[in-house]
């Protein structure tokens, strides 16, 4: 269903737009798909802030659980089960509600993105030889803008490299589409983010992370995130818990300020102020779409 209705809510980590997306769906009759690069991978919980059962149970979501962390995922992967989630979401009489932050996956599908071929295997395995102070030196020895991607992650410093920094052609926005953003200040994210951190850990994220470095140890992709990276020094014994909190603390807004650049740049989206009022967003929604 190429003109199947379709709501993006997007913004920072930690801004709220899981909640929105709930109150959303279950006020729009809608279904929610899950743009986050992390929590597409089986077991990776609560280091990704993953919807809980709970949520789950109020409102169906797409694409959790989805990946194997020893495979990997990607943007490629991310539209083409998005577009089959929209059309199915959509065919049973309900409105498809793309939630997340990562932008790239975001935009895949509500610019249609033409993703890049495959570098040359020969060239992927030179790269990926390098470690990342390597990568990162080629990068800029090439010219390339590394500000708009996670450089403590490999696999995407290799993908600026071998493309050259060249994007993915995308067309105009999707027709029948409305996106909205949620915005609030810095120090109200940091708090936030600060709180969110406090109640993984009193969740069992220490547990949850010694249970995947047992079963997969730190190179597969997932353990890269953040959540699961800062705590090897702690395991190594050359960092406090303290420490830990404050890493994650500091990763998880340099990621916000990442995802306030890209989404900046975006003139559709509808920006909304946290809180917002969802009633007056309900009406919004349904003047917008088409259903």
């Amino acid at each position: 269903m190429p003109n199947a209705p379709l709501l993006a809510i997007v913004g920072e980590t930690a801004s709220g737009k899981s909640d929105l997306g709930l109150t959303l769906a279950e006020r729009l009759n809608g279904e929610i798909i899950c743009a986050d690069s992390w929590t597409v991978y089986k077991g990776f919980d609560i280091g990704s802030a993953k919807p809980s059962a709970e949520e789950r149970a109020r409102v169906r979501h797409h694409l959790l659980d989805v990946a194997d962390p020893r495979e990997g995922f990607s943007a490629v992967l991310f539209q083409r089960l998005a577009k089959q989630a929209i059309s199915d979401i959509a065919g049973r009489g309900k409105l498809p509600i793309i939630v997340g932050g990562t932008g790239l996956y975001v935009d895949s599908v509500l610019y249609d993105y033409s993703f890049l071929p495959p570098s040359d295997p020969s060239y992927r395995k030179e790269l990926e030889a390098l470690t990342v102070p390597e990568l990162l030196d080629r990068a800029v020895t090439m010219g390339l803008d590394i500000s708009m991607i996670d450089t403590r992650n490999k696999r995407r410093i290799i993908r600026l490299i071998e493309n050259a920094g060249a994007l993915p052609s995308r067309k105009e926005l999707r027709a029948n589409t409305m996106v909205c953003g949620l915005r609030l200040p810095r120090e109200v994210l940091r708090r936030r983010v600060e709180a969110r951190v406090e109640a993984m850990v009193a969740a069992g994220l220490e547990q949850e992370v010694t249970a995947l470095a047992q079963t997969y140890g730190w190179d597969v992709e997932p353990m890269k995130g953040i959540g699961y990276r800062e705590w090897r020094p702690y395991f190594e014994g050359v960092q406090t818990l303290a420490e830990v909190r404050a890493r994650i603390v500091k990763s998880t807004m340099d990621l916000a300020k990442r995802q306030r650049t890209w989404f900046k740049r975006n003139n559709s989206i509808h920006w909304l102020d946290y809180p917002c009022e969802t009633t007056e967003l309900v009406d919004i929604v349904t003047t917008v779409l088409n259903k």
